[in-house]
């Protein structure tokens, strides 16, 4: 299980833009109707300049460290792509978004620049010979650090090729012309020598794809049976609908594997197939590979087809079929639940060429009494012998860390409980018995010990950073409590569980670990930011006595006009005792006890819980950046307003109680907290208070606009809003339409359309790719609400997914939201207002 440090990204986008002071303008009656513009003839808008400056403003690059933990790359990301390049053509079929053009993966935003940087100088390494214009969709250090590999993507040419980058002599060049095929995977993967790539290529001479004459052959026919039990099947979007979708599916699926040498060379590995994946052991003599077959299905992804799971030597020559997986159309019902047969299998990394796998001891049902509900199994090339038992688990297998022979960490989960325990395995050694390392609440963050590091070994894989000693392993984690999060790096002895604490953010700093730089955990590569300093990467060498932090990467603050924003995480009580925390921001020279309340954009996202003393811990950090980014509510700190971002709305339902059986009266109580709050404090006008969300935060206005009178106005994006849609379950919600029935209707906004009472914005892409949140979800509550004589807009965005990606999208989006901001929250009555004018 790969879960190493190597990939940094700076979190969030550092944007933001001027502020604008609140304007003066007259008080309308809210007793006489407000008409509702009808879409602008013209176009897209654009909003306030101040909004456009957050769209347009520079992004920091990412950062990828390299397997020796002496270098980075750094790939420069661009702004953000025009609705031209949305619009591209796209197809969706099987649960896959492909462009036909570059047979890729459908995305819109690729690296532009590519440079290098050495950690113990932070001297830069630019590169000669880079393709222009630059379009890297991904990139991968080869395992001896000579090389980067990279995959340059040109839509407009449907260019799709693997380039590579010699570190030594600071060039790039393109590697092959064959194109690749990244419709299902990146693509290439570096093989553990160093010396060749594993390839995925279009298929060789498969011709054009395949073209309906739009004339149907017949009916698209389904039919089931009884017996086959009750089953959980999702909403699906994208899916196949017919038998020309079906052939245009395979027609792109199909690649045919290869490895590329150095130097060029092409040699093909087998016949072309549907294939889903191919990893390399790591010694490199075998290749696991996962391809799918057909009968498909109109009801499920490509991920549920039925799936051939086998081993292949260099040749391409079958050497053991471990699997042949039939067609999954639905699991039993609950979260717990997942298919029978192989599932999660992968190599072990610290072995030459051993498989790992988990088996359902079950059926897979979690309704089913069962001592032991998972088994992982392990065979060993030339997988001629019966798999061997390495843990039999009470619980669901979640992944391994391996470290050695002597030294794995497994873990198991089960959602019912949200219990996870964590066992210490000797792989070498199955018949030891597991030694129980940690268990606990996934929800109790306060005493969560953090992840196991992992780094890179010399062929590329991931395992355990082990200590000196041998049983020693390091673990990084959020360090969250009271004060807020705090992210540290422990070394903990796993004989006696004991942990030494190697490093501890400290205030007034976040600070957060991002690569162990040494074999005992005391050189440490950082990311550091504070309110008013942005993220910067920093290097701390522990084993040195005051020695200095070393600044290695020196990003400027994006918009320093916003440096005199106020950030505040604030606590407070539900009225059923649970503790709360919202995330409180000021407009720069905002004095409440001066300037008196302002109006005010409060922004969530709901969340279950199994207890409420999880559910009150504290999230977050009052020391991270103020990023005024585009997409978030901060972003109206630039027109004036007061800001409650990521307040809480724990949704609990301890012991046998399911959350969301009282999900309304806690939302409610956990927006009336939340706004009492607020006004006690001064920040917020009581009557001119505005709510929003995305997705099941989009849920959660619409929910609250229905039940309470709390806010003049509610701005939702990409939501969902009929549960009787989903009826297989939504959320964390595992209960079906028929075992919930009062549940799903109760939670249903669209079933009380009739008691929105505030203006209600809808915002919501045409193409949204989101399981259950069907454009049509946002149409259909718009025409109730119409219907019935309420206040709402809806915005359909062209060419968009459940993420609005377009720079014309998101304008629209910001010009959408301000203008409804301003017609229904800064131009209401104030509290206790009969008349005075609106600062």
């Amino acid at each position: 299980m790969d879960r190493s440090l190597s990939r940094l990204a700076l979190a969030g986008l550092l944007l933001a833009a001027l502020p604008l002071a609140m304007h003066s303008t007259a008080v309308y009656s809210q007793a006489a109707p407000v008409a509702v513009a009808a879409a602008p003839a013209g176009g897209y808008q654009l909003p306030p300049k101040p909004l456009q400056a957050l769209v347009d403003a520079p992004r920091p690059p990412q950062l990828s460290i390299s397997p020796h933990r002496d270098l980075l790359a750094l790939t420069q990301a661009p702004a953000l792509p025009g609705i031209d390049v949305v619009a591209q053509p796209e197809l969706k079929l099987a649960g896959l978004r492909i462009n036909p053009r570059t047979y890729a993966e459908s995305r819109f935003l690729f690296g532009s620049d590519l440079w290098l940087m050495e950690i113990a100088s932070g001297k830069e390494i630019h590169l000669q010979g880079l393709p222009q214009p630059l379009s890297i969709a991904s990139s991968s250090w080869s395992p001896d650090q000579r090389y980067l590999a990279f995959n340059q993507v040109d839509a407009k040419s449907g260019s799709n090729e693997l380039w590579l980058v010699d570190v030594a002599a600071r060039s790039a060049r393109r590697l092959t012309d064959l194109p690749l095929n990244t419709v299902a995977s990146r693509g290439y993967a570096w093989m553990p020598d160093s010396q060749q790539l594993l390839v995925q290529l279009r298929a060789e001479g498969q011709g054009a794809a395949p073209v309906s004459n739009a004339i149907p052959s017949g009916p698209n026919v389904q039919e089931t049976q009884a017996g086959q039990g009750v089953k959980a099947i999702r909403t699906y979007q994208d899916m196949l609908r017919n038998e020309d979708d079906a052939r245009v599916f395979e027609h792109y699926l199909r690649s045919q594997s290869a490895l590329v040498d150095l130097q060029g060379k092409v040699t093909r590995v087998g016949e072309s197939a549907l294939t889903l994946s191919v990893d390399a052991s790591p010694d490199g003599r075998y290749l696991l590979r996962q391809r799918v077959e057909r009968p498909f299905s109109y009801l499920v992804p490509v991920t549920e087809f039925p799936r051939h799971i086998e081993v292949l030597d260099l040749n391409g020559k079958l050497v053991k079929e471990i699997a042949s997986q039939p067609l999954i159309e639905g699991l039993p019902t609950g979260n717990d639940a997942v298919r029978t047969g192989v599932r999660d299998i992968e190599w072990r990394s610290d072995a030459p060429a051993t498989l790992v796998w988990a088996e359902a001891q079950d059926g897979g049902d979690p309704a089913r009494k069962a001592d032991i509900r998972d088994a992982v199994l392990m065979q060993t090339a030339p997988f001629d012998h019966a798999p061997v038992t390495l843990a039999k688990l009470a619980t669901r297998y979640q992944g391994t860390y391996w470290g050695n022979g002597n030294l794995a960490l497994i873990s198991e989960f089960w959602w019912k409980t949200r219990q996870v325990k964590e066992w210490r395995v000797a792989p070498d050694h199955p018949e030891q018995a597991p030694k129980l390392v940690r268990e606990g609440s996934s929800e109790d963050r306060y005493k969560n010990p953090g992840k196991p590091i992992t780094v890179r070994d010399e062929h590329g894989e991931s395992r355990l950073l082990i200590a000196a000693d041998g049983e020693s392993i390091f673990r990084l984690g959020e360090g969250a409590s009271p004060e807020g999060n705090r992210p540290f790096v422990d070394k903990v002895d796993l004989r006696d569980g004991q942990a030494a604490r190697l490093f501890h953010s400290q205030a007034p700093y976040y600070e957060a670990p991002q690569a162990v730089l040494d074999s005992e955990g005391q050189g440490l590569l950082t990311s550091r930011e504070s309110p008013d300093e942005p993220t910067n990467f920093f290097v701390r060498d522990g084993s040195a006595k005051g020695s200095p932090l070393r600044a290695l990467t020196h990003f400027p603050h994006p918009t320093p006009q916003l440096k005199g924003v106020k950030k505040e995480q604030i606590r407070y009580k539900r009225k059923d005792g649970v503790e709360l925390t919202a995330t409180l921001y000021l407009p720069p020279k905002y004095d409440p006890k001066k300037d008196g309340p302002r109006p005010m954009l409060m922004w969530a996202y709901p969340t279950e819980f199994k207890s409420a003393e999880a559910a009150s811990q504290v999230t977050d950090s009052p020391y991270r950046f103020n990023r005024i980014g585009f997409w978030g509510p901060q972003v109206f700190l630039a027109m004036g307003y007061t800001v409650l971002d990521n307040f809480a709305v724990p949704i609990v339902g301890e012991g046998s109680k399911e959350p969301n059986d009282t999900y309304i009266p806690q939302l409610v109580a956990s927006a009336e907290a939340a706004v009492d709050e607020v006004v006690r404090r001064g920040v917020a006008d009581r009557n001119r208070i505005a709510v929003g969300g995305h997705s099941y935060g989009a849920f959660m206005t619409a929910n609250l606009l229905a039940h309470t009178r709390l806010f003049k106005a509610g701005i939702a994006r990409s939501g969902a809003y009929n549960r009787t849609l989903t009826p297989f379950g939504f959320q964390s919600e595992e209960r079906n339409y028929w075992q919930a029935e009062e549940v799903y209707n109760t939670m249903s906004p669209f079933n009380y359309a009739d008691h929105i009472k505030d203006a209600l914005l809808m915002i919501h892409g045409e193409q949204d790719n989101n399981s259950g949140t069907f454009p049509i979800q946002s149409e259909r509550l718009y025409a109730a609400i119409k219907g019935l004589g309420g206040t709402a807009r809806l915005v359909m965005l062209p060419n968009e997914a459940h993420a609005y990606r377009a720079r014309e999208s998101i304008m629209e989006m910001l010009a959408e939201s301000n203008e409804w901001l301003e017609r229904y929250v800064k131009q209401a009555k104030p509290a206790g207002d009969a008349g005075k004018t609106v600062r």
